[in-house]
């Protein structure tokens, strides 16, 4: 396969960045989205250019690390992540724009790298649990009723990777907020924080400059994971209530 790159080159954050255009052969149909990019950036250092940064660890689907707009859709085309997006997903010839995540929350470090520091700080706002059990329990000391553990694990898959912010209109996160809210919210050993934990991380939300939700739905669509849409009613709940508590 041959295919021609759009991508945005911008040196630092500072720096204007623009969008440059490279063509790509020899592509495998087998190779992941990054690994064309590897062999992209391979040919560049060969020739002596700066090869383009873009953010990875795992490349399993796992870290969340990798995340780019691929033709304007959050990790591209498929419902997964960018470093298992297959180029066999594309046809010979055929154009790709690569961006970074565009949100005011992600301000970008370098080329397609952006700082996701913010989901960090709502994580630190309340995003854990406190408690002092002192030595780790049995793991069947404290019961939890299967559909409360089963909606736990479901909504802890998901990994942080924003995808939900940059698919959003708004730039919100609320989707990974309400997946942690939720997360947490459903255990019993969540329930001493519960009020605390959702005022803290809406606050740290908003005041990371991430957008508002109008339940658009977009979020959920371009989530690697899958993370529904009604956490983010449970998150609306948990506020409410825990405004009516008085935290």
């Amino acid at each position: 396969m041959k295919v021609t790159l759009k991508i945005w080159r911008q040196a630092d954050a500072a720096s204007k960045g623009a969008m440059h255009t490279y063509e790509v052969d020899e592509v495998s149909p087998d190779m992941s989205f990054l690994e064309m990019l590897d062999v992209l950036n391979e040919r560049l250092n060969a020739q002596g250019e700066e090869p383009i940064a873009f953010d990875s660890d795992c490349r399993e689907g796992i870290c969340g690390m990798c995340g780019l707009m691929i033709n304007g859709e959050a990790h591209g085309p498929e419902v997964t992540t960018t470093c298992q997006l297959h180029m066999r997903t594309f046809k010979d010839g055929d154009t790709i724009t690569i961006e970074p995540w565009r949100s005011d929350a992600f301000p970008v470090v370098k080329d397609l790298c952006v700082d996701r520091g913010a989901l960090d700080r709502i994580i630190q706002s309340g995003g854990y649990i406190s408690v002092n059990t002192g030595a780790a329990p049995d793991a069947h000391a404290v019961p939890v009723p299967k559909d409360k553990a089963d909606r736990a694990f479901d909504v802890a898959t998901c990994i942080g990777c924003g995808a939900c912010v940059a698919a959003c209109p708004n730039g919100s996160a609320s989707l990974f907020v309400g997946a942690k809210v939720t997360h947490l919210g459903e255990l019993p050993q969540g329930q001493a924080e519960r009020d605390r934990r959702v005022v803290n991380m809406i606050g740290q939300h908003d005041h990371e400059g991430f957008g508002g939700c109008t339940n658009i739905g977009e979020c959920t669509a371009a989530c690697p994971k899958e993370i529904p849409l009604d956490v983010i009613s449970r998150l609306n709940w948990d506020l409410h209530a825990a405004l009516r508590h008085g935290k």
